[in-house]
């Protein structure tokens, strides 16, 4: 149970970004049968430095060193690919690995209690450092993301990865998929998921191993990798005083509501710095009810992959496909219709065929907290939460806009293809709308979610004047559904929402894919001020007014539970976990 008393907001940026696990992998896969994990093989699993020696900093505003040492996992054979799923919010987070023999998988159960949560596999590397008399200094392990940025360690392995780019965070995923593929490495270094430590400036050798657990579980050496780190202390103000501009790490934080939907550094890997400074942790403090510039969303696309080098000299002289490739698909199992907004409205008569449409859920409301009214606003209470709506599928939703030269609306049509991705279909669905305040500026969707706070007998009591968005795959809620897309369009405002004099707009929420807000933005919190203390449910509802076309409508509403108490001026939440999902 979490209890929270009125503060300031502050939006942590995540991973995403912004940040996954293997669905049906491929058209060939076969499920777990009940033969021995011994008929098929693993991947060669190694651990590498890149380099013999780092150099990373601290800053004397807020000392503190993040440890990316350039370790990277390497996969040879066959990927390292895992099935990371929860039946429900009731059940254990579980994970399957898949096992290839033959173009084949089969799935290989791992230990119960392998992992706890989406984040990666807890404790897998192990890190020890010496200073230049030999003194150990540091004993700590880090968590592994086998999505983390990553590249290819020879130039005939595969031109891209499948896998996602980044481990989820949101607390209410249900699957994800993990994996490195064959001929390429994954940076072990957690990003700012992980803490900094507190070294003075000098030299130490570090030494990086993997636990042992998962050497026996994945058979790789115990070969730990050895790196000379190099220490060095900086100061934002003598940067300042040299340069005559804060350098790049100090400066992000000064638009970071703008920077919202920017590549977060967790678990990018790479980057000037190698670390988040100070200022990147949040964005700027919001109240909840005057204007911001937090954008709003949740975690977004990671840093693009690098990895400028070559760590083997395997030779193949040509490439085998993933089982079930082909056109417009990358891991067997999904489609890739036209993404690109047409450049007219459709003609002839609207229809609804009996093709693939998509599933629209709600996630229960969580980040929620109590914000007082600011400057803006004194003497009043507001109740901030972030909601997330995800698309189960199977089938993207497609939703386009077409302005009439000179209007401030555009009328908005969702699309419908059929399973070799051809449009086949469209019915309106609604208008969008130029949305011109501060930390919005884009097109909105008009009626794709509504938020409620309900009394105990769950009937109405404040309604969120939010209704109106612009569609992105912020979060990877279940890429284990089928169709779901790993590599979702869309992932950011700046692509998907269009600019003020766009003549059309085409909004995509993928499949296996949800689109978070947070709901400290102008309008987008319950006003609590006069509601008195007591038993509370946050209702998040997806497609309100049931314009969008959908296979379900009975899963569109989620509940959260809360409590209400403390004064005016000082209003406190009380947020019981929803099952065993024990985060606000």
């Amino acid at each position: 149970m979490t209890r929270r008393r009125t503060t300031r907001l502050r939006r942590t940026l995540l991973a995403g970004t912004t940040a996954i696990a293997v669905t049906a992998v491929t058209a060939g896969i076969v499920a777990a049968a009940q033969e021995p994990a011994k008929a098929a093989t693993g991947p060669e699993l190694s651990l590498v430095a890149a380099t013999t020696s780092v150099t990373l900093t601290t800053w004397k505003e807020e000392p503190g060193v993040y440890l990316d040492l350039g370790t990277y996992l390497i996969a040879e054979g066959t990927p390292l690919e895992l099935k990371v799923t929860r039946k429900s919010y009731k059940d254990p987070v579980t994970v399957t690995q898949s096992v290839y023999e033959g173009g084949k998988a089969r799935a290989k159960k791992l230990p119960t209690g392998t992992v706890k949560d989406f984040s990666g596999l807890p404790g897998f590397t192990e890190i020890t450092l010496t200073d230049d008399a030999g003194r150990k200094v540091l004993t700590r392990s880090e968590s592994f993301c086998p999505n983390n940025a990553s590249g290819r360690v020879r130039p005939d392995a595969p031109s891209t990865s499948k896998y996602p780019e980044s481990c989820p965070t949101n607390p209410f995923t249900l699957g994800s998929v993990w994996g490195v593929e064959k001929g390429w490495a994954a940076n072990t270094y957690g990003g700012s998921y992980t803490e900094p430590v507190q070294l003075p400036a000098g030299t130490y050798t570090a030494e990086v191993g993997v636990a042992k657990k998962y050497r026996d579980l994945f058979g790789i050496a115990d070969k730990p990798a050895t790196v000379k780190v190099t220490v060095v202390e900086r100061s934002v103000e003598d940067e300042e005083s040299t340069t005559g501009a804060a350098p790049r790490s100090a400066k992000v934080g000064e638009h970071a509501g703008h920077a919202g939907h920017q590549a977060p550094t967790a678990h990018a890997g790479h980057g000037p710095g190698h670390a988040p400074a100070p200022a990147e942790a949040a964005a700027p403090v919001t109240s909840g009810a005057g204007p911001s510039y937090n954008v709003g969303h949740g975690p977004l696309k990671a840093a693009p992959p690098a990895l400028p080098w070559a760590l083997k000299k395997k030779q193949k002289s040509s490439l085998s496909p993933q089982a079930g490739d082909r056109g417009g698909q990358t891991d067997g199992s999904r489609q890739a219709p036209a993404l690109e907004p047409l450049s007219k409205r459709p003609t002839g008569k609207p229809s609804v065929p009996d093709v693939p449409k998509p599933d629209l859920r709600s996630l229960p409301a969580y980040g929620i907290t109590i914000a007082d009214g600011g400057k803006d606003n004194p003497g009043k209470d507001y109740l901030a939460f972030s909601a997330n709506v995800w698309n189960a599928g199977p089938a993207q939703l497609v939703v386009d806009g077409f302005r009439s030269p000179g209007k401030a609306t555009m009328d908005a049509y969702q699309y419908f293809y059929d399973a070799k991705g051809k449009q086949v279909g469209y019915t309106p669905t609604g208008t969008m709308e130029w949305d011109p305040r501060p930390g919005h500026e884009h097109w909105h969707f008009t009626d794709f979610a509504s938020y409620r706070l309900l009394k105990a007998d769950q009937k109405e009591a404040v309604r969120s004047g939010k209704e109106a968005f612009c569609l992105a795959n912020t979060d990877a809620i279940d890429y284990t559904v089928k169709n779901a897309n790993w590599h979702p369009y869309n992932t950011d405002l700046a692509a998907a929402c269009g600019e003020e004099n766009s003549i059309s707009v085409r909004e995509v929420l993928d499949v296996g894919s949800g689109d978070t807000y947070t709901q400290d933005l102008p309008g987008q919190s319950f006003d609590i001020t006069d509601v008195p203390n007591g038993t509370y449910y946050i209702q998040v509802l997806a497609n309100p007014e049931k314009r969008l076309k959908e296979t379900d409508l009975g899963n569109n509403s989620a509940l959260r539970k809360i409590e209400l108490g403390g004064k005016p001026g000082a209003r406190t939440v009380t947020v019981p976990a929803h099952d065993l999902v024990d985060a606000n």
